[in-house]
């Protein structure tokens, strides 16, 4: 059969104007994807335009547990206010003291917006007290860091480390066994109520054997430290640290660096516990009473836009968008790659929520008992 066509005296094949016609449908439909993505980029910014304009006529964001010297938040809303003219204030708690502060001001709010440790999200959730919001940055954050329907989100991880006074301690330690065999007093702060010091307890039961579902062998540890006269509940903040009340603290490693950057690395050294660290995440929660909704909605816009995550980093925290180009004065900030080998994330989740739970009487009744 033949398959070549006569067209004003040129011959076409079939199969040419077979082609002609594919190329020409796949430009019709690449060209109505990009419409279509160019639409929904239009309508994600005049939608981010409205939510800016009822945010500024709110004026202010309150915060909770989003203090100026914990992982730059200072800078982030310096940011804010510089950007959209919103005025904010913080007060500083823990992530437990947070939600109780939400559930308990449901008539009456009056914060907007906190930042809680990774595994008390589920938990804001559940106690009924979040709204949701997905920012325009919604898909590039992993799954596993985000609740489905927007719920929370976290902005940043953090790594279990040792801050220590080398004038006080000769031999900074690198294991938690090196802790065990010293005689020097060490910091966890308030075990309770702060989502950090529950992740200094599950960094010391995997040294010691322990998992998730297993503290046991951390809770005797820090009652042999408690017993020793070696254990304290302070915080190791800058205060306590100049003043030598703290002479090594247990906290996470952008808290750690800051301090010692602060203090001078001539007096204070950070390291990694190489035989039990966990490495885990902050997330925002938005307030479902907040008095000022949109402000604590373009708050959170804002942390995960590149100027917010990049604030985060040079706070020493690690961005949860990986597709972030960090300035080089900011990658020169952090431990080598290597100081984290043996760090590890929380591996049986719904175990360590469980856990934690259960810690603050568990603490109560086995550690500070013998703390002098």
């Amino acid at each position: 059969m033949n398959k070549n066509i006569f067209v004003k005296g040129i011959i076409i094949s079939v199969a040419s104007i077979t082609l002609l016609m594919s190329l020409t449908a796949c430009g019709a439909a690449s060209a109505s994807a990009s419409d279509s993505a160019n639409k929904i980029k239009a309508e994600k910014q005049e939608s981010l335009k409205s939510l800016a304009a009822t945010a500024k006529k709110e004026g202010k964001v309150v915060s909770v547990g989003m203090p100026d010297d914990w992982a730059d938040w200072k800078d982030t809303w310096s940011g804010i206010t510089t950007k959209y003219g919103i005025q904010h204030n913080d007060t500083d708690m823990s992530s437990a003291e947070e939600i109780s502060k939400f559930t308990a001001e449901a008539n009456n709010p009056t914060a907007d917006i906190g930042d809680v440790g990774a595994m008390f999200a589920p938990i804001a959730v559940e106690k009924g007290v979040t709204q949701p919001y997905k920012t325009s940055y919604w898909d590039q954050v992993p799954s596993w860091a985000k609740d489905k329907d927007g719920n929370w989100m976290v902005a940043y991880q953090g790594t279990m480390s040792f801050i220590t006074d080398t004038k006080l301690v000769s031999n900074a330690p690198k294991t938690w066994k090196d802790v065990e065999k010293g005689n020097y007093k060490v910091s966890v702060g308030d075990v309770t109520k702060a989502a950090s010091s529950q992740n200094v307890v599950l960094s010391a039961a995997y040294a010691f054997g322990g998992s998730e579902k297993n503290i046991e062998p951390a809770i005797d540890f820090f009652a042999k430290l408690a017993k020793e006269g070696r254990l304290l509940t302070n915080d190791s903040n800058a205060a306590n640290l100049e003043k030598g009340e703290v002479q090594v603290g247990v906290l996470w490693d952008f808290n750690a660096l800051a301090l010692r950057d602060k203090l001078g690395k001539d007096s204070f050294t950070v390291t990694i516990p190489n035989d039990g660290a966990v490495v885990s995440g902050y997330s925002t929660i938005i307030n479902k009473y907040a008095p000022d909704p949109a402000a604590a909605k373009l708050a959170r816009e804002y942390i995960f836009s590149d100027a917010g995550q990049i604030n985060l980093a040079r706070g020493y925290a690690r961005p949860i968008r990986s597709n972030v180009k960090l300035p080089a004065d900011v990658k020169a900030k952090t431990l080598p790659t290597s100081d984290y080998k043996n760090a590890k994330p929380v591996k049986d989740t719904t175990a360590w929520t469980q856990t934690m739970q259960n810690l603050p009487q568990l603490w109560q009744e086995k550690v500070l008992i013998y703390v002098k």
